[in-house]
């Protein structure tokens, strides 16, 4: 198979959805791979470590989407991209359709096959493509969310940890996955007072024999959340439901309840936030201010750690691209239900339930478009 590596084009995305190290592989299993000049110089990858990998070199972008059968991103297809993508052609990316009515809509016109990472799911529900990405992202959080609480961004004033004599900051995590585990664990190794809210009471009991001692475990409901507020320094919502809308847990109007100058930072904001007041942002322009709480809602996180987050991406993607190029989406669907589970629009269809919901278009199960 013709398979095309894209450059990013999101603003200051530096990720590169392969390492050079991918591509060998990818040509040692006799795939011919494209990789967009300067694709991954934001990672820390050379065109020629690509060459040396047997890779060859596009100087555009319209040449891998008209040449290649596959093409693969680390970010969803921005609107100059919308009329490059060809019918049939595999596009193997985080989509994030759910919270983006313009690009599902571009992308059914387009009748080409979208594999999104983000619905990729094993038979334990746990999500690999995500994962890694939600590791970063979760561990992120706690770093932004520290920085701009400082007073000179606009924030409070508090050092996470505090001093000997001086009380730590208070955080609270909303979600107990891997964005918020990761988060609150960063924030308790910073030295802070957490409490991570989860309704999954056995996620509770587990985290509990994990997490350190300065974890507090908290069923969470909208009386915890509005009493937890009152304490919380920084907030971070951690909130994900696979393939769909985040649902929304904090109000505007329970920003009353959080003290001046707090901080929330909404890592569901790829899944539409999960704060009535978020709105995406970028790593130029992250933050804003509403009500005296400052907003971080920087939909491309893991950017700014390009190079860790481009190995780990790798990592988990190549496995499922190898199968897509060996045995093409059909086979490979069949094959492999994580696969299947990933295809979320085949030749104008919406095979996701979850992106067909948010938008009340028809759903049509792909094993009826595959055969």
């Amino acid at each position: 198979m013709l398979v095309g590596v894209l450059k990013e084009i999101k603003t200051k995305e530096n990720r590169v959805a392969m390492t050079s190290a991918g591509v060998e592989q990818m040509v040692a299993h006799g795939h011919k791979v494209f990789v967009e000049t300067k694709a991954g110089e934001g990672s820390g990858f050379s065109d020629g470590q690509y060459e040396k990998a047997g890779a060859t070199i596009s100087s555009a972008p319209e040449e891998i989407y008209d040449q290649c059968q596959m093409v693969m991103k680390v970010k969803e297809p921005l609107p100059v991209e919308y009329p490059l993508i060809r019918s049939g052609q595999i596009v193997f990316t985080y989509f994030h359709f759910a919270a983006a009515r313009e690009l599902t809509q571009a992308v059914i016109d387009s009748k080409s096959v979208a594999v999104a990472y983000e619905t990729v799911e094993k038979a334990d529900r746990s999500l690999p493509l995500l994962t890694p990405m939600s590791e970063v992202a979760g561990r992120m959080a706690i770093q932004e969310g520290a920085k701009y609480l400082e007073k000179t961004y606009g924030g409070k004033g508090v050092l996470l940890g505090g001093v000997p004599g001086v009380d730590p900051g208070t955080v609270l995590v909303i979600g107990g996955g891997v964005v918020g585990t990761n988060a609150a664990m960063v924030a308790c190794g910073m030295g802070a007072k957490v409490y991570l809210l989860d309704t999954n009471l056995q996620r509770l009991r587990y985290l509990s024999e994990v997490m350190p001692k300065n974890c507090f475990l908290i069923a969470s409901s909208p009386a915890n959340v509005r009493k937890f507020l009152k304490e919380a320094d920084l907030v971070v919502g951690a909130v994900l439901i696979p393939g769909a809308t985040a649902p929304r847990l904090i109000t505007r109007e329970m920003l009353k309840y959080m003290k001046k100058g707090s901080v929330i930072v909404d890592v569901a904001i790829d899944q539409g936030g999960c704060i009535e007041t978020s709105k995406p942002t970028t790593h130029d322009d992250p933050i804003y201010e509403v009500d005296g709480i400052v907003h971080y809602c920087v939909a491309n996180m893991p950017g700014a750690v390009s190079m860790t987050s481009t190995v780990a991406l790798t990592n988990a993607t190549l496995p499922y691209a190898l199968e897509l190029a060996d045995k093409g989406y059909k086979k490979a669907a069949k094959d492999n239900a994580e696969i299947a589970k990933g295809i979320n629009i085949i030749d104008g269809k919406i095979t996701y339930q979850g992106v067909a919901d948010a938008f009340s278009m028809p759903y049509t199960p792909i094993d009826s478009v595959i055969g």
